[in-house]
C-alpha cells in the first residue's frame, strides 16, 4: 500500500468515483472520461483509467484504504477486483465544468436521437435537434446525468407527443417477414392489420410481407413471430424526402 502525504500526491484533471460499502466509503482517482469509456466497454485497461492504482478512503487527502478495511468490506481480495467493482458501481464526482460538459454531451445525443425518430406529420420531414430543444425547454424537460441518452430520448418523444406543442409523430419502421405458409394462417391474420401498405410475395409454401409499422408495434410483431418465421428491420424511421 502507498502511504503518502497528501502533499505529495498531485492530481490534475480528476474525476472520482465513489462507492459506499457497509459503512465505509471508497475512492479511486481517475482520468476524466475514462470511467465512461471503460463501463462502455471501450477501455479495458485499469491503468488507463486510475491516475494513480490504490483505493482510497479520501483521494483529496491521500489517504489510502487499508488492507484490513478493503478485506472487510470487499468479497475479492485482488485490488484490480476491487477496483473494477468501484468503477462499475461507483458514484462519478465531477466538477462543475466536467458535469455540464457530461451533461450537454448526454443532451445533444438525446436530441439527434429524437430527431432521427421523429417526423412532422403533416411535411413527413424530420425536426432539426434545435427545434426539438427549443420545444423541451418549453415543457422543461431536462436531461439527467445517470441515464443513458437513448432512453432519455424514449422519454422525450413520450412527452412531446403527448403535449403536441409541436406537431410530432414517431416516424414509422420498415419491416420485413418472411414465413412458412403451412400451418401460419393465425399468425398471418394477427400481422397483417399491423403492417401498413403491404407488399406481398405469397406462394404455396412461403409468404413474405414488407411493409410500414408504427414503432409502438414492433414489440408485438417480434413476440409474434418468435420461432416462426424472420423479421427484419429494413427502415427504423421511414422519412418522405421529396
Amino acid at each position: 500500500m502507498i502511504n503518502q502525504p497528501s502533499g505529495q500526491i498531485k492530481l490534475t484533471n480528476v474525476s472520482i468515483v465513489k462507492l459506499k460499502k457497509g459503512k465505509k466509503k471508497f475512492e479511486i482517482a481517475c482520468y476524466q472520461n475514462k470511467v465512461q469509456d471503460f463501463r462502455k466497454g471501450v477501455e479495458k485497461d485499469v491503468d488507463e483509467v486510475l491516475q494513480i492504482h490504490q483505493v482510497f478512503i479520501n483521494v483529496s487527502k491521500g489517504q489510502v484504504a487499508s488492507k484490513e478495511d478493503l478485506t472487510k468490506s470487499f468479497e475479492a481480495k485482488d485490488l484490480d477486483t476491487i477496483i473494477k467493482e468501484i468503477l462499475t458501481r461507483g458514484e462519478i464526482q465531477l466538477s462543475e465544468k466536467e458535469r455540464q460538459l457530461m451533461l450537454n454531451k448526454i443532451n445533444n445525443e438525446m436530441l439527434t436521437i429524437v430527431s432521427a425518430k421523429c417526423i412532422n406529420p403533416k411535411s413527413k420531414k424530420r425536426y432539426p435537434p434545435t427545434m426539438i430543444h427549443k420545444a423541451l425547454v418549453e415543457l422543461k424537460f431536462n436531461v439527467v446525468l445517470n441515464k443513458p441518452a437513448k432512453l432519455q430520448a424514449l422519454e422525450a418523444i413520450k412527452v412531446l407527443v403527448a403535449k403536441q406543442i409541436i406537431p410530432i409523430v414517431r416516424a414509422r419502421m420498415r419491416i420485413k417477414v418472411d414465413l412458412q405458409k403451412p400451418g401460419n394462417d393465425d399468425l398471418i391474420e394477427k400481422l397483417l392489420p399491423l403492417i401498413k401498405s403491404p407488399e406481398l410475395t405469397e406462394a404455396e409454401s412461403s409468404w413474405c410481407c414488407a411493409g410500414l409499422i408504427d414503432p409502438v408495434s414492433y414489440r408485438t410483431i417480434v413476440e409474434a413471430c418468435n420461432n416462426r418465421g424472420t423479421l427484419q428491420v429494413l427502415d427504423m424511421a421511414v422519412v418522405d424526402n421529396k
